[in-house]
């Protein structure tokens, strides 16, 4: 059973469910499973800066971050071309950016580029470790909603749906040294990460660098608008202007990723997916099949 931290204060969540103490949420923790994924890593901002910091180079609302809500983003380069994306949650007055565990030093030195004389701190977390819960009673198991993004505290870190599609389950970001023990005794199955690879690519998700490529995917073609990646209605930021005119032209805009599920259900409401809900992608293919 997860203990609560010891500042957590039940009133502040009561829109959660309870850890533990009923029948659903044990049966829950029984159908979901977990994957540790070590090729992923934590950059914290910090400082009195840090929003307006933020919110002026990548694509989602920093300004929407919260405790309880996390977002999915990505910087760009000036031409509105992808770079690094990542998911951003708020804990303990700093933003923590979960991204690709070996391309950390290159997010941070991009973003230092930016600081100038903005009060804000970039720090990478090697201490942090992150893992996936997934299955049917990932979000029950955690305590969690299914709206995308939403979050909240979690044994000595914090978890969150995914706020790029909740059928991917929960993010976990909790100290090294306890992850794989908590989830564990939370009564979670370690399952590994081909298995989660292999639900994210059913789903049709693109990971990062893997499946894009840095320097020359857009945001539209690659998904993003349907994953929740970018808030168009939010001020400006790097790249923002390539992608209003790419968007402008959506209909001419070719999907580069397979979309299925909710994001599917999407791309067909804007007449960007074919009735069968996904695009043939080879890249895609290849690495599901191996998976398989």
């Amino acid at each position: 059973m997860l203990l609560e931290p010891k500042n957590f204060k039940l009133r502040q969540y009561r829109s959660f469910p309870p850890l533990a103490g009923c029948c659903r949420v044990r049966q829950a923790m029984a159908d979901a499973s977990f994957a540790l994924l070590d090729d992923r890593g934590v950059l914290a901002v910090s400082g009195p800066d840090l929003r307006s910091f933020l919110q002026g180079l990548v694509s989602n609302d920093a300004e929407k971050v919260g405790p309880a809500q996390a977002r999915y983003a990505a910087l760009l380069t000036a031409q509105g071309k992808y770079l690094h994306d990542f998911m951003m949650i708020e804990v303990g007055g700093a933003i923590w950016l979960e991204a690709e565990a070996r391309r950390l030093g290159d997010l941070k030195r991009r973003l230092s580029i930016y600081r100038l004389r903005a009060k804000a701190v970039l720090e990478e977390q090697p201490d942090l470790a992150v893992a996936a819960i997934f299955g049917e009673g990932a979000l029950a198991s955690a305590g969690l909603s299914g709206e995308p993004g939403a979050a909240r505290p979690f044994a000595s870190g914090v978890a969150f749906v995914d706020p790029r599609l909740a059928a991917l389950g929960v993010r976990c970001i909790l100290p090294r040294a306890d992850l794989r023990s908590t989830l564990a005794a939370a009564g979670l199955a370690d399952a590994g990460s081909p298995a989660y690879d292999r639900r994210r690519l059913e789903l049709g998700i693109p990971d990062g660098s893997r499946d894009l490529v840095v320097e020359k995917s857009i945001l539209l073609e690659s998904g993003f608008d349907e994953l929740n990646g970018v808030d168009w209605q939010k001020g400006c930021y790097i790249g923002q202007e390539d992608g209003r005119r790419t968007r402008g032209r959506r209909d001419a805009v070719e999907p580069r990723w397979p979309r299925s599920g909710a994001a599917a259900d999407r791309a067909r409401r804007r007449g960007q997916a074919p009735e069968g809900g996904r695009h043939d992608h080879p890249r895609h293919e290849t690495r599901l099949d191996a998976l398989r």
